[in-house]
């Protein structure tokens, strides 16, 4: 399992938190999503081997939310269908 904590642009309350957490929950691989709309970040645990981690940004950003870099982010290639940002540097 892996754990990545991703910053959030776009979240206006705390449904918003609420309906990320839903949808990422819902991917088969992604065993926890707690997202914080104070704080504008999500923290994911997923299975590597069963979900990439462009397919849960894909999915943050077809909900029209924003994901941004991290420091945990920085020198990877991470592909997707829709992604604003393709390559974290």
């Amino acid at each position: 399992m892996k754990t990545i904590t991703l910053k959030i642009v776009g979240m206006h309350c705390t449904s918003c938190a609420m309906n990320i957490d839903f949808e990422l929950e819902d991917l088969e691989g992604v065993t926890e999503a707690s997202t914080n709309y104070a704080k504008q970040r999500t923290i994911v645990t997923f299975d590597p081997n069963k979900i990439k981690l462009g397919k849960i940004i894909e999915v943050i950003n077809k909900l029209e939310y924003e994901v941004k870099p991290t420091s945990q982010l920085k020198g990877l290639n991470i592909t997707t269908k829709h992604s604003k940002i393709t390559k974290y540097v």
